[in-house]
């Protein structure tokens, strides 16, 4: 199952994108009920891309929240084109997702 879960719906010459993330998005400061630190496990880069172009780029690190959500917008997409959605975190796993624009 897919870690990201995103809707993209077009409005004119507008595309409005929303994105959830799931990842614990561990910072490394954080310690485990037996008291020992829960290592760094974080999304680095996140990368939306349509048409192979890039049109959003999150450069994230360990100060933010498990499961992030996101939302932003980008113009000249049309309905029925393709979103994809990749990230790659701080120990070298990945996922990536694809949405039809509605």
């Amino acid at each position: 199952m897919p870690s990201i879960r995103m809707k993209a719906a077009a409005s004119g010459d507008t595309t409005e994108v929303q994105a959830l993330v799931q990842h614990p998005m561990d910072s490394g400061f954080v310690k485990d009920a037996s008291g020992n630190l829960i290592p760094p496990h974080h999304i680095e880069t996140l990368v939306f891309q349509h048409n192979g172009k890039t049109v959003f780029t999150a450069l994230w690190g360990p100060a933010v929240s498990k499961d992030p959500y996101l939302k932003f917008s980008f113009k000249g997409a049309a309905k029925g084109d393709a979103l994809t959605a990749t990230w790659i975190d701080n120990l070298g796993k990945t996922d990536t997702a694809t949405a039809k624009i509605a």
